[in-house]
């Protein structure tokens, strides 16, 4: 079943409907969700989804838009959570050059911190990364070799990609593969191994053609499974089983 490895069912569009969503999943083909935490609020919204669902697991961290409300108090606190049985992986964490809502220097303290935490709590992380590829690299063959994660979103060249394939990495694929405009991502996908791929929503944004612009949720994964398997000419089956397995294998979820 899909697997989808990044999603925010905690985020307030889901608040008219979340329920009856997230009640729909298996009979829509979605076996397995995990729930990222962005910010200190939604930490907590994160580990009542992991209690209510089964199927549902947590990531917790602290976007990079969002760093700003790390102290030592919180960070402890991540500490405690990070070491709850459904909770997977440290993130969503990294850098964000885009919006630039917090100094480059502080949004660098905090991702080498989390990834630090990662490494200390043998964890794997989630990693956003937005107009700031270099600098991602660079921390991330610094203190990030040999922990296992995904580049969330990702965005950036099939050269960049093959770097992070061959430090263990996944690469994260949603909505924007089924983009008229998205031929990079195309590209990353025709040319790296299906067996370092996984399939995520980052719901509710992103969501694929035909529901580009919409609200998005997992339930959309299909359309990108669809589209990887037509970009490397194997079958939806496929790219849905290896796509799932890669997933538990990152999450440690058997």
């Amino acid at each position: 079943m899909i697997f989808d490895t990044h999603a925010h069912y905690d985020d307030e569009q889901f608040n008219e409907d979340r329920d009856a969503l997230l009640c729909s999943m298996q009979e829509g083909g979605v076996g397995t969700i995990v729930n990222a935490g962005s910010d200190v609020a939604s930490w907590e919204d994160v580990r009542t989804l992991t209690a209510k669902y089964a199927f549902v697991y947590g990531a917790a961290g602290v976007h990079p838009d969002d760093v700003g409300e790390l102290n030592e108090e919180n960070f402890a606190r991540l500490k405690e959570i990070l070491r709850e049985e459904k909770i997977v992986a440290v993130g969503e964490i990294g850098l964000d050059y885009y919006w630039d809502n917090e100094s480059h220097e502080l949004q660098k303290l905090w991702f080498i911190r989390q990834l630090e935490l990662a490494r200390e709590l043998g964890m794997p992380v989630i990693i956003h990364s937005r107009d700031a590829a270099a600098d991602t690299l660079e921390i991330m063959k610094e203190y990030a070799r040999g922990l296992q994660g995904v580049i969330h979103c990702f965005s950036y060249s099939v050269e960049m990609a093959r770097e992070y394939v061959k430090m263990g990495y996944y690469i994260g694929v949603g909505g924007v593969v089924t983009f008229k405009n998205s031929r990079k991502l195309k590209e990353v996908v025709e040319e790296i191994p299906l067996e370092s791929l996984l399939l995520e929503t980052d719901c509710p944004y992103l969501a694929p053609v035909p529901n580009r612009g919409k609200r998005n949720s997992s339930l959309n994964l299909v359309y990108v499974a669809k589209q990887i398997a037509e970009l490397k000419q194997v079958s939806y089956e496929e790219v849905v089983e290896q796509t799932e397995k890669n997933a538990r294998r990152l999450y440690n979820i058997l």
